[in-house]
């Protein structure tokens, strides 16, 4: 038997990459990244309208003391007291940021870089705590410093991180020495 020898039935060129089909499925991708951000945005903007009830932030008074306690770290946001994946966004709570804590007998200052700043009132604070979480972060045990504040007649909660975290148990007390001194000098509410 003689080998049988098929010859290609003709030059052919290997597949070339549809470019059009390809620019069609990332505009489209794209597109579709859009809309959903869009959507998200529009969610928080219903949110914080939801919240327009809430008013304005109180600022620090012109004289606020001496400074008892000072924290370097991070806000991780504000929730309504007791649900913490109830975030608060009306006037710029909901804005995680570098802030800077100041701790004196009328209150706390709270500055944040390219974020609304804020003070809460020593009347105004009920409660301190240590805690694993707040919408949007989750931690160790223990890891967030959450502050509970009255802001109108709402009870938030706000969460602080502090690049030294063992500066918290400290905040702690302190904040909650100065709600039980108002609370049995009967001024509390």
């Amino acid at each position: 038997m003689t080998p049988v020898i098929i010859l290609a039935a003709g030059e052919k060129s290997a597949e070339v990459t549809n470019w059009a089909g390809r620019v069609g499925w990332v505009v489209g991708l794209g597109l579709f990244v859009a809309f959903v951000y869009w959507l998200m945005r529009q969610g928080w903007k219903w949110r914080g309208s939801l919240q327009s009830g809430l008013p304005e932030l109180p600022t620090a008074p012109e004289t606020a003391g001496e400074a008892r306690l000072t924290l370097s770290g991070r806000y991780h946001g504000s929730t309504t007291a007791g649900h913490w994946l109830d975030r608060i966004v009306a006037h710029g709570l909901g804005t995680r940021s570098r802030v800077e804590l100041t701790l004196t007998d009328a209150g706390i200052e709270v500055v944040r870089p390219g974020a609304n700043d804020f003070f809460v009132p020593a009347e105004a604070l009920r409660e301190a705590r240590l805690d694993k979480g707040i919408a949007g972060k989750v931690l160790a045990e223990g890891g967030l410093l959450i502050v509970t504040w009255a802001h109108g007649d709402q009870l938030l909660d706000s969460g602080f991180r502090s690049d030294r975290a063992a500066e918290h148990a400290a905040w702690v007390e302190a904040i909650n020495s100065m709600n039980h001194t108002r609370t049995t000098e009967g001024t509390a509410r």
